[in-house]
């Protein structure tokens, strides 16, 4: 399977790396949802490197330290390329006042994360970053800037990482201790943003480009490959509904929260087109994003062995040109949206 979709190779950006089209997203086995055990969370990941995966994404936020905990020792010594996030600071709360679910979280550490893009705050999530992961990350993103996230305080973060967390990014960059630095967001704005006043390597954008919607084709895709920014996709499954599809039981997510009517008219009108032509709706909505050639990666978050098992099949589907063609005859697809070739 070494010619396989999910282990072709693309460059990052204007660096020396290159990334898997399929990636390894870390933030289940930070418990995100549901609890898990660290043998479950060790078998995620040791099926990753077996198979081939050499990515894998994380951050402070998953588990409050926990995913990065569970990654650090699966990865001893392994070569693999790792990312991880800044923006947050784990302050220690009682555990007597913990809840069974934070921020989607179930049984995570006895931390609560808060906000800070500032030069020093950066530094010291980058040492802690490393303690629990036994190194520097390779790539770091700028977690969750933009003003769905902060809202009226959304320029004062701005001005915050422009001014002190980006220098310090930088710093690192150019001493060799990372090797790339980007935003980890789910907003085109921010992303759009970033573009015009910072130097960047790539941006993670999560559930903006997807099967569902495709607001990020008209500008910001453009513009990365203008500037030779890669784009990192995660969150292609639009947070379950596009994996789950709309005709099983429910409840359907969509952006972590109950999906809306058009959102469900949506997916049902994607799963129709799916049914008749025998594809499965989730390889679709791996394989839509990995198409477009601004992109590098994308990344699947994995809670079991099964589950990065499925993300390689649904990867490597064969899916006939018709299907992506029929998607744009029935407006489902924009008629610019780079789609999968199929195999010859």
């Amino acid at each position: 399977m070494t010619h396989s979709r999910s282990l072709q190779r693309r460059t990052l950006g204007r660096t020396a790396m290159t990334l898997p089209t399929l990636g390894f997203g870390a933030a289940p086995i930070g418990n995100l949802y549901r609890p898990l055990s660290d043998t479950q969370a060790q078998a995620a990941v040791a099926k990753a490197l077996e198979d081939g995966i050499d990515y894998f994404d994380t951050a402070p936020h998953y588990g409050f330290g926990l995913s990065e905990q569970r990654l650090g020792p699966a990865l001893a010594g392994r070569r693999v390329t790792l990312s991880s996030k800044v923006g947050r600071t784990l302050q220690p709360i009682d555990p007597r006042a913990v809840n069974d679910v934070r921020f989607g979280f179930a049984g995570a550490a006895d931390f609560t994360p808060v906000f800070d893009y500032g030069y020093d705050a950066v530094q010291r999530q980058l040492a802690a970053s490393a303690e629990r992961l036994g190194r520097l990350p390779d790539i770091v993103y700028a977690h969750d800037l933009g003003p769905v996230t902060h809202g009226e305080q959304d320029g004062l973060f701005w001005l915050q990482f422009r001014t002190g967390g980006y220098r310090a990014l930088q710093e690192r960059k150019a001493a060799g201790e990372i090797q790339a630095i980007g935003l980890g967001v789910n907003e085109v704005a921010v992303c759009e943003r970033a573009l015009a006043e910072l130097d960047l390597d790539v941006l993670l954008l999560a559930g903006r480009y997807t099967l569902l919607e495709q607001d990020a084709l008209v500008r910001l895709l453009p513009e990365c490959q203008a500037r030779g920014v890669s784009v990192v996709v995660g969150g292609a499954f639009n947070s379950g509904v596009l994996a789950t599809g709309v005709h099983t039981a429910g409840p359907h997510y969509y952006n972590y929260a109950p999906a809306p009517a058009w959102v469900i008219d949506r997916v049902a009108a994607l799963e129709a087109v799916c049914a008749e032509f025998a594809v499965p709706l989730p390889a679709a909505a791996l394989q839509f994003p990995a198409a477009h050639p601004a992109v590098a990666s994308v990344i699947a978050g994995c809670a079991s062995a099964a589950e990065v098992s499925r993300a390689r099949v649904w990867m490597d589907q064969p899916i006939p040109t018709a299907f992506w063609d029929a998607l744009k005859s029935r407006g489902l697809l924009p008629e610019a949206a780079p789609c999968p070739v199929e195999a010859s």
